[in-house]
């Protein structure tokens, strides 16, 4: 066989096979991941407020003054207010995060 005919069989070959699955870009939900990091953040809040309760000398509670504007210690306003934000809070980490993530991937993935 000539090296004509061996480059010739190889790319028949190559042509002929089976084709590789293509992986789909991978994307986050912005939805699903709103709702899961906004119901991590409101449960978290709830345990952090039980544990100040529970333990009022290891209390955190002048975090919460810094990091959830209008909220006092402690009053059902002021902690329905917490849970609201702490909800918030992880939503507007999805809503950004989640599509800068998918635009990414996107890009990255047209490269390969």
């Amino acid at each position: 066989m000539s090296d004509v005919e061996t480059a010739s069989s190889t790319k028949l070959k190559l042509r002929y096979g089976t084709p590789l699955p293509v992986q789909a870009v991978p994307r986050i939900p912005v939805i699903a991941l709103g709702m899961s990091l906004g119901l991590f953040l409101a449960v978290t809040f709830i345990l952090c407020v039980g544990f100040d309760l529970l333990f009022p000398d290891r209390a955190m509670y002048e975090s919460w003054l810094r990091l959830l504007p209008g909220f006092t210690w402690l009053s059902w306003p002021s902690f329905f207010l917490g849970l609201a934000e702490s909800f918030g809070y992880g939503w507007y980490v999805a809503l950004i995060f989640g599509p800068l993530y998918n635009f990414f991937a996107a890009r990255i993935n047209q490269r390969r």
